[in-house]
């Protein structure tokens, strides 16, 4: 295959020099008012006046917060699925399928043309900052292997589909990147996943891999079942030629202790992006753990919220011009596929602002606080890695609840689901209390509460045997693709049915 490295190479040093010079502040309102205008004889832009917005005040005193449910009520229900000029222009023909992590029912976004295209330009965007890494990089020499959901897509009416975002993006890659990448079109329509990967795992071994991406814990899934076929084989027997691992839809923290060893000794490197169905955010242009470079020039506008003023009658917005650095956030997104105003439910903390950057801290529905202590995604991550690091182990996969305050205990506490690997099935009580130190160190509030064993009950964990969340998932329908593990389940259905897989014998 020839190497198009050197093509992408020139792109690269355009694209990055681009960057370099953009203003944070001064592309996000052209950006804006770039949509705006785009949007401004839709049904929606004549609603809220989009002809008269000159500014990003007038875009915020006239546009209020929505979720998806407002957007589906106010907006998109009566019409469904043939949104024309509702809230973009022209015909929707796409919807990304979506339940978050929350075990919700699945909701539809629509996905424009743009959007499609923008989120190709941010696939182009991560390899630039790969060759600013690598310069030596030939990453186009071989093909990209994108582990994703099946491209077997719903039809909701002539010419209209629906499907995961990477089922769609995967049916949407044009014929001269296509040949560049991997599985062939054939094997990406499988949507059993256990087929899926007993059919590509062989195959991608004889496919010169250069690159790998996809959600973490499917990639390991995928890892674990090569090993099977090349036993003590790693990234370097099985793919020498790699050199660039692409993750993103989950934490981080809790993979990659397992990811530096299945890398040991290879070429590769990892590079987070933040690709939500309601567009392509943000992406690591430096070391891992050092934060997301938000994409400012291509189809979003961002705004802050803090998530406890979500409800307000008049909510403090901020934009990049004044959000606070450190601060925990709501997302919400104004795009090229008719969102304005969408809180899409993640929460964020910038780390900076020239480029801006930001950690992704977990989810509105992820809090876990019984007591006051509101735990975030981010410190549940990080704690459980590093419990699990304490006892010489290493994590595949966790969910978390709240126990409330009964009559055995009026102290609330947290109960987590935890399957490692290299940890003795009879350590949960070690365990819980490596976790619990841990999210002391990390929480003020919650070590407050646990101070003196008095407000909180300490953590309890159940130890589930090698293979329970793939069997849960599996048996949900929810194995493969875009589908998440729910970190915090609210659940007590929910909570049960994964008790009883992890034979609980108090479930």
């Amino acid at each position: 295959m020839l190497n198009a490295t050197p093509l992408l190479r020139l792109y690269a040093h355009r694209r990055l020099a681009r960057l370099a010079a953009l203003d944070p502040v001064a592309a996000q309102e052209r950006e804006l008012l770039a949509l705006v205008h785009r949007a401004r004889d839709t049904e929606f832009g004549r609603a809220h006046r989009f002809a008269d917005i000159r500014s990003v005040a007038d875009y915020q005193a006239g546009v209020p917060l929505r979720r998806w449910e407002d957007f589906w009520r106010g907006w998109w229900q009566a019409p469904f699925p043939r949104l024309t000029d509702v809230s973009w222009p022209g015909a929707i023909e796409k919807f990304a399928n979506t339940s978050g992590t929350t075990g919700a029912a699945t909701k539809r976004i629509p996905v424009s043309r743009e959007m499609m295209r923008s989120n190709r330009r941010a696939a182009l965007d991560v390899l630039a900052f790969h060759l600013a890494a690598r310069p030596a990089s030939r990453v186009l020499a071989g093909r990209n292997f994108i582990l994703g959901g099946s491209t077997a897509l719903e039809t909701l009416a002539p010419r209209i589909v629906a499907g995961d975002l990477s089922g769609l993006a995967a049916a949407d890659i044009p014929w001269w990147i296509r040949r560049r990448t991997f599985p062939p079109k054939a094997l990406a329509l499988i949507e059993d996943w256990s087929r899926k990967i007993d059919t590509l795992a062989p195959l991608s071994l004889a496919a010169h891999i250069t690159s790998f991406s996809g959600t973490p814990s499917w990639m390991l899934l995928f890892l674990e079942h090569l090993s099977r076929l090349r036993p003590a084989a790693l990234a370097r027997d099985l793919y020498p030629e790699l050199e660039l691992v692409v993750h993103g839809g989950v934490g981080f923290a809790p993979y990659r202790a397992r990811f530096q060893a299945w890398l040991a000794g290879s070429r590769a490197e990892t590079r987070e992006v933040y690709p939500a169905s309601e567009g392509f955010i943000a992406i690591a242009d430096r070391g891992d753990g050092e934060g997301l470079r938000l994409i400012l020039d291509n189809g979003l506008f961002y705004e802050f919220v803090r998530p406890d003023d979500l409800g307000s009658a008049a909510p403090d917005r901020r934009w990049i011009a004044d959000a606070e650095l450190g601060v925990d956030y709501a997302l919400v997104l104004s795009s090229n596929t008719g969102l304005w105003s969408y809180v899409i439910g993640d929460t964020v903390t910038l780390l900076g602002r020239n480029p801006p950057r930001l950690l992704v801290t977990g989810r509105i529905s992820w809090s876990l606080s019984v007591a006051g202590e509101h735990l975030v995604g981010q410190e549940l991550d990080a704690a459980v890695a590093k419990a699990a690091q304490t006892l010489g182990g290493t994590v595949l996969d966790y969910a978390a609840a709240a126990i409330h305050p009964d009559s055995a205990d009026s102290r609330g506490g947290h109960f987590f689901v935890i399957e490692a690997e290299g940890i003795a099935p009879d350590s949960a009580e070690k365990f819980a209390a490596a976790l619990d130190a841990t999210l002391a160190r990390l929480n003020a509030d919650y070590a407050a509460h646990r101070q003196g064993d008095f407000g909180l009950r300490p953590p309890h964990v159940l130890l589930a045997p090698p293979g329970t969340f793939a069997g849960w998932m599996a048996a949900r329908g929810k194995l493969g693709g875009q589908n998440k593990v729910p970190r915090v389940i609210a659940d007590p259905a929910l909570l049960a049915s994964l008790r009883h897989a992890a034979g609980d014998p108090g479930a």
